[in-house]
């Protein structure tokens, strides 16, 4: 099982970027230290500290022609990972 979804490429987090602290859609069940080693073992770097959110789903509802549809949003789970001073994580270096 892979913890770790896909990373998180926000305007917000990317200024994060610059403080050592990288943002991740991880797996729901997913604890603290396997997220830390999840991160360690895929990018190569001592992670210090992780922050854990979750995200439940939220009601939406779109009128179409024809009839109303009604639904949910998924729910996940998000990961703040901050890594050791001078270390970084490039996700743009494979494009």
């Amino acid at each position: 099982m892979d913890i770790l979804k896909r990373p998180l490429i926000t305007e917000k987090i990317s200024a994060m970027n610059e403080r050592g602290v990288y943002g991740f859609v991880v797996e729901k069940t997913a604890n603290k230290p396997q997220i830390k080693d999840a991160v360690e073992k895929m990018y190569g770097v001592k992670v210090v500290e992780v922050r854990t959110m979750r995200y439940a789903a939220k009601k939406k509802t779109r009128y179409t022609k024809a009839k109303i549809v009604s639904g949910y949003t998924n729910t996940f789970k998000k990961a703040m990972v901050q890594v050791a001073e001078g270390e970084i994580i490039d996700f743009y270096g494979e494009i």
